[in-house]
């Protein structure tokens, strides 16, 4: 067999146990063929397929990159127990893989990526797109997916295959490690014969580590647990990827401990259970971020506590908070100088910590407390969902409207812009898997391209992709991918007229929202701010596609439409965009966070100075956090 079909051949026979769930690790390869890969894996993909269609499936795509968003939108909707292999060309199409890589190793999700290299043998330097670097030639392109990499070898023998391969099969499916998994094929040794053992190609199945925690940090932190007043849990990505939802509301409803969400835990809770209060940190709810202020005791299970999640370390303001960290990475549970670190599984850990409370409950104040400043919220976002007649309406009233044509099971997906942000505050997920914002990386054009993995992983739901005007530009190729296909997917396109997030970020800086509006450039000013708005028609690039659009016109029922465009795009069974128009001078009710930004210390412009002031004023709420 050569390398290539070796590759593809072991790769199709290897399987992830998780329990009673057992499923293929790598359910197909997605790529985009050239030089370094036509040949090689491309050869071998296009026999398996002749001999047998099933054995390793291969899916067209329009981008690199968005082969590797494609491969992370999938894994988070299986739990981490499968992804997909995207195979690209040397030099260009390797490289365009990088933002993919940063994004999987971000997030903790795993994505195998097999980009391809230029000669081993080094038989005809210079080829075509190879990297030449006078002081080292043997670095190349896929070099830069070594500090990206949670896995990275390069196959520059055929007899390394075996070794190199089950090696990263190991990193790719063990919670604490994963990410993205790189290995580096040159484009000659792809195509080599070798002589492969049958073990080498026989089924073989990686047993998901479910580490329990051990019995001294355990006592610990239920000692810590049963001392605290006022104790808070941060659910993060890690109890979705664990499945331990279940286990996490029978933990909260027997002891009354309030839960506020990441990003990436967005669904451990339904939006109605009585001990969640919505998302925590700089995109959190006032009734989240109220309670996490005053906690004196930390939980945090499956959380890396970003910025975002801590409010740029100003969330928690107990002079004395202690952080009980539950997670199955070291790195992790250590962090914010924790003495009460717990290394474990979120289900077991969590299941651990049920059984050893027995009794303990929080007071009947705080459970008071939580009812009130849940009902307080849960009346705002209401508010914000009301729909006000505008001409172009608030991107909350949008939110409202695509939330009540949505169904329980239904996947919303996001990354980046003003959109996470809303969505983190006003979104009611009603299923563990309904709430799927990127935001480890925020990568910009994720949403689509993330959105079809899901679909991929998820056929019987259906995907809403809500995506800013921004963002579709970045990366909105892969909807010929899903008319291709056939696959279904609901794409709400928020047209802005530029970049809303940045812009009000600009403007909390005093900035004046420079460089972030989408107009015609000014050749007096020499800027793009108040020049004609662009006459670019986005409706019609989908429809181009081959997409079927809806056009919402702007005027005072443009909510109700909405609503009416969604049933429809719900109704149908190939894929739908939805465009409407809003207003980015209108925000959605304020949860309180803070993130950190520096404003110049010196400028000659009373708005940044002024910006400056308040920043130094909100810095004052920083702390250590060391628990």
């Amino acid at each position: 067999m050569t390398v290539g079909q070796a590759l593809v051949e072991f790769l199709a026979h290897q399987w992830t146990v998780d329990g009673d769930v057992r499923e293929r690790t790598i359910p197909g390869v997605i790529g985009i063929f050239g030089h370094g890969n036509v040949a090689g894996l491309g050869q071998a993909l296009m026999e398996s397929n002749t001999a047998d269609p099933e054995l390793m499936p291969y899916y067209q795509a329009r981008n690199e990159q968005a082969m590797v968003h494609q491969s992370v939108g999938y894994a988070r909707m299986r739990r981490r127990r499968a992804t997909f292999a995207s195979t690209a060309s040397v030099g260009p199409g390797a490289a365009n893989m990088l933002t993919g890589a940063a994004l999987a190793t971000s997030n903790r999700l795993p994505a195998l990526l097999l980009p391809s290299d230029t000669f081993a043998t080094r038989v005809a330097d210079p080829v075509l797109q190879q990297l030449e670097l006078p002081h080292d030639t043997s670095v190349q392109v896929t070099d830069a997916f070594r500090p990206l990499s949670r896995f990275f070898d390069r196959v520059e023998r055929p007899e390394q295959l075996f070794s190199i391969a089950l090696a990263a099969m190991r990193v790719l499916i063990d919670p604490a490690e994963t990410g993205a998994v790189t290995i580096a094929l040159p484009e000659d040794v792809q195509a080599e014969a070798i002589d492969v053992p049958l073990a080498f190609l026989a089924d073989r199945e990686w047993h998901v580590r479910r580490p329990v925690p051990e019995a001294g940090p355990l006592e610990r932190a239920v000692a810590a647990i049963r001392t605290a007043k006022a104790p808070f849990i941060v659910a993060g990505g890690g109890v979705l990827y664990s499945g331990a939802e279940d286990v996490l509301r029978a933990l909260v409803e027997k002891t009354g401990i309030p839960v506020g969400t990441t990003q990436a835990g967005g669904g451990s809770l339904p939006w109605d259970h009585p001990a969640y209060l919505g998302a925590v940190g700089a995109t959190g709810t006032t009734a989240a971020n109220r309670l996490a202020a005053e906690a004196d005791l930390v939980i945090g299970v499956g959380t890396r506590y970003s910025d975002f999640t801590t409010a740029s370390r100003s969330a928690f303001q107990h002079p004395d908070v202690k952080f009980v960290n539950l997670n199955v990475a070291s790195f992790d549970a250590y962090k914010h100088g924790t003495q009460l670190p717990l290394i474990a599984d979120a289900r077991e850990g969590l299941s651990a910590l049920a059984r050893s409370l027995s009794g303990y409950r929080v007071s009947d104040g705080l459970r008071e407390r939580m009812a009130r400043e849940k009902a307080e919220w849960d009346a705002a976002v209401d508010a914000a969902f009301v729909p006000s007649g505008r001409e172009r309406p608030s991107q909350a009233e949008i939110i409202g409207a695509v939330q009540s044509a949505s169904d329980p099971r239904d996947v919303v997906v996001q990354a980046a812009g003003s959109l996470p942000g809303d969505l983190h505050r006003m979104w009611r997920v009603r299923d563990p898997l309904g709430y799927h914002v990127e935001y480890a990386f925020s990568c910009m054009g994720y949403e689509i391209a993330g959105g079809l993995g899901v679909r991929r992983a998820a056929p019987d739901r259906d995907v809403i992709v809500m995506v800013g005007d921004g963002s579709y530009l970045m990366l909105h190729t892969e909807l010929v991918t899903a008319v291709a296909e056939g696959q279904k997917l609901i794409v709400v396109l928020v047209q802005n007229q530029g970049f809303a997030s940045i812009g009000n970020l600009s403007e909390s800086v005093g900035s004046q929202r420079f460089g972030t509006r989408y107009r015609q450039y000014d050749e007096a000013a020499r800027n793009f701010q108040d020049g004609a708005v662009l006459p670019v028609d986005l409706a019609a690039n989908a429809r181009s596609y081959g997409v079927d659009v809806i056009e919402i016109t702007p005027g005072p029922d443009v909510i109700s439409d909405l609503g009416r465009a969604m049933a429809t795009a719900k109704a149908s069974v190939t894929t739908t965009l939805i465009h409407v128009e809003s207003d980015p001078l209108l925000g959605g009710p304020d949860g309180g966070g803070w993130w950190d930004v520096p404003v110049s210390e010196v400028s000659s412009t009373p708005s940044i100075q002024e910006a400056r002031s308040e920043y130094e004023e909100a810095r004052t709420a920083q702390r250590p956090l060391l628990g």
